[in-house]
């Protein structure tokens, strides 16, 4: 609403939350409960904090969306589908989150390397475009229609089916994590084995110094804003 900023948004989204998880929790101790709601890791953050479940059951959408964008976008790019690319995007899902470009392949080579034997090189100013296609995608949506539920659903619906048929997919989704770049109990996406248990294993790709540093700006930024709310 006009004059509210967003800690005052966060504190009172932190009170919605804490109404559900008590009716939810009595009824169900063992829950994994899967966060959709923006800011998606600081509300990620918030929720396990409230519930005291343990972190792998408390599962944030985080750039699972992002990541399905990045790899659509490079396909296009390179003449491929997309289930052909193996890229991630990796931080916040929001303005600070990072396009892990050292480590994503094509097939089982480096992109740089497919991209050269198909001459569609990847060029500054291609990276740059398909940076803004990913990161502002949402903004273009929501001014086109309002809203990008399309987009969410099928994410959310990929990850509620790698937990109930226990796929153990590798998807980028938001849980809070020991320690990421330095930065200690923070939520953001990193690729996870994603199973019955819900989170099974954390991965981090292999970054180059340039994305690690954005990496930890990204992580820094939502651990100060995460612990800047009262609960």
């Amino acid at each position: 609403k006009a004059g509210r900023d967003r800690l005052e948004l966060l504190e009172r989204n932190a009170a919605v939350f804490r109404a559900v998880l008590s009716e939810v929790l009595p009824v169900v101790p063992d829950a994994i409960l899967l966060i959709a709601s923006n800011p998606v890791d600081i509300m990620t953050q918030i929720t396990t904090r409230i519930s005291g479940l343990a972190p792998q059951r408390i599962i944030g959408s985080g750039t699972i969306l992002d990541t399905a964008r990045f790899r659509s976008l490079v396909g296009r790019h390179l003449g491929i589908s997309p289930q052909s690319v193996h890229a991630y995007v990796l931080g916040e899902h929001g303005d600070s989150e990072v396009l892990a470009w050292s480590s994503a392949r094509a097939g089982s080579i480096s992109l740089q390397s497919f991209a050269e034997q198909v001459d569609h090189p990847l060029t500054e100013d291609v990276r740059a475009s398909i940076d803004d296609g990913v990161r502002n995608a949402a903004y273009k949506i929501i001014n086109g229609k309002g809203s990008t539920y399309y987009g969410i659903g099928a994410g959310l619906a990929r990850i509620v089916k790698a937990i109930a048929q226990d796929h153990r997919d590798v998807l980028s989704v938001s849980i809070v994590t020991p320690e990421v770049t330095g930065v200690r109990d923070v939520a953001l996406s990193i690729p996870r084995v994603i199973g019955r248990a819900g989170v099974i294993t954390d991965l981090f790709p292999d970054l180059d110094e340039h994305e690690y540093g954005a990496l930890n700006r990204s992580a820094s930024l939502l651990k100060a804003l995460a612990d800047s709310v009262r609960l």
